[in-house]
């Protein structure tokens, strides 16, 4: 089984997502869909929306799978 790098950066944030926490809610995809797809590998890209809506989303995940760091510039 191969397995996935699950750090996702566009520079200014680091997103990171822990696969076992996931209870596929969907709610990343279904409140940012051109950031988190679910039909393509890598399922995070991050230069689909600006920061400040990628934080936003990540906040919203029930399960606590996505978080969000900012790099240091």
């Amino acid at each position: 089984m191969e397995t996935y790098e699950n750090n996702f950066t566009n520079g200014e944030i680091t997103v990171t997502y822990e696969p076992k926490k996931c209870i596929h809610a969907e709610t990343c995809a279904k409140g940012l869909s051109e950031v988190f797809r679910t039909t393509v590998i890598p399922w995070i890209n991050l230069e689909g929306a600006d920061t400040k809506k990628i934080i936003c989303q990540v906040r919203k995940c029930p399960s606590g799978a996505l978080n969000y760091c900012y790099n240091d510039n």
